[in-house]
């Protein structure tokens, strides 16, 4: 465990081969980084004294030392907590929780990458939304099945379009906060103070890689759902019928399956890459082994954060989008009218207010819980913890010998 934000790579772990002891720092003499068979005879552990040589209390509110069934009658010692997390085993709750305590300790940090981010983006969103977006064709009433379904096309270019670069520029927003807030996160888990420019420069040498992570990501989800929609669009070219559209939804559903398994499985990627300083493949092979066995899971918090995400993001929107339309009614006009929208400046920048403030609540939010996994699984699979306990100074907390605490 160095003495940096991230963390350095582990080598062979229990993850990669369950069969194999783990190496690196925790297979050293002095650090051993599992506990040895011969363990001294029951009855002979002590509780951790004070000062004076009595015993301490139990926390308040804490686990009890005479709780649960030990060897000569103690129980766990409650798990060291130097940061926004307790270092074992986290539940859905904790990972949430450590998240939002992340943006509350470290918030002027956090608000200063998100922010910052959050209106370079907005206002180049809205540059482009006024000047470079092109206007989508209007249907034709009168027109025929045929030239509808032209027009349907024409309108799916524009905005296929018009949306490219705002969706390139969201790709480097994002890659830009989830490489900082990885940092910042990390320092949050030991308890450390970071400032911007300890991020900055953490962060920096590993962008290129994530951009490549990302990017990578990007092209095999695309390929996938391609592969599940392309026979269906060629049987429907050939024949025209609805079999070729039956086969494409198929394929399509099919290609939707493979992508989202495939998204979940390298889902703790990029903190493997921004904490471990792996490279691009060997990152995505880090997170398969770290989700393997644990894909639901993952999953399911995942989706949980996701659906909280949209509902803050939501939240936040309504009023702004509301106050927007009541200082610019033309693009409501427009929309009542049955034409294409034309929104002022006022509009724009109201919405962008919005947007700017809404992504400095939920950036930290997806960030944090994604990296918080990682740690999650890595205490549960190669006892991260204990590193994590060292690191901070807590050697004395953690898991004891004989911890029955789930790791998998």
């Amino acid at each position: 465990m160095n003495d940096t934000p991230g963390w350095a790579p582990p080598g062979s772990s229990p993850s990669d081969d369950r069969g194999t002891a783990a190496t690196g720092p925790a297979d050293s003499p002095d650090t051993p980084s599992r506990w040895s068979k011969e363990q001294p005879p029951a009855g002979r552990w002590a509780p951790p004294t004070g000062p004076g040589g009595g015993a301490v209390p139990p926390q308040a509110g804490g686990p009890d030392w005479g709780s649960g069934p030990r060897p000569g009658g103690w129980g766990r010692p409650p798990a060291a907590k130097p940061g926004v997390i307790p270092l074992r085993p986290l539940g859905v709750g904790e990972i949430l929780d450590g998240a939002v305590s992340t943006l509350r300790a470290h918030w002027r940090t956090v608000l200063g990458i998100t922010v910052t981010v959050s209106v370079i983006t907005q206002i180049c969103d809205i540059l482009i939304q006024r000047y470079l977006a092109p206007q989508p064709p209007e249907l034709d009433p009168n027109a025929s099945p045929e030239e509808v379904l032209s027009q349907l096309g024409d309108q799916l270019n524009a905005t296929l379009v018009s949306s490219a670069p705002a969706m390139a520029i969201t790709l480097i927003a994002t890659l830009l906060t989830t490489a900082l807030l990885t940092m910042v996160i990390s320092r949050s888990v030991l308890g450390r103070e970071v400032t911007l420019s300890d991020v900055w420069r953490e962060a920096r040498p590993r962008l290129p890689q994530l951009l490549g992570l990302t990017l990578l990501l990007l092209l095999i989800a695309m390929a996938v759902l391609v592969v599940g929609l392309l026979p269906g669009l060629l049987l429907g070219a050939a024949l025209g019928t609805a079999a070729g559209a039956a086969l494409a939804f198929l394929g399509g559903t099919a290609g939707l399956v493979v992508t989202v398994w495939l998204m979940i499985r390298f889902a703790l990627a990029s903190p493997a890459l921004m904490l471990e300083r792996q490279g691009v493949i060997q990152s995505m092979r880090r997170s398969a082994k770290l989700v393997r066995g644990a894909w639901w899971r993952v999953f399911g918090i995942l989706l949980l954060t996701m659906l909280l995400i949209f509902i803050v993001s939501l939240i936040i929107a309504i009023p702004f989008g509301l106050i927007a339309f009541a200082v610019d009614g033309g693009g409501l006009s427009g929309m009542l009218s049955g034409g294409t929208p034309e929104f002022g400046w006022p509009f724009l920048i109201v919405t962008g207010i919005g947007a700017v403030i809404a992504s400095a609540v939920t950036y930290p939010i997806s960030a944090g819980v994604t990296v918080l996994l990682y740690v999650d699984q890595r205490i549960r699979r190669e006892a991260l913890d204990l590193e994590l306990a060292r690191a901070a100074g807590a050697a004395g907390h953690g898991a004891a010998p004989g911890d029955d605490t789930p790791r998998s």
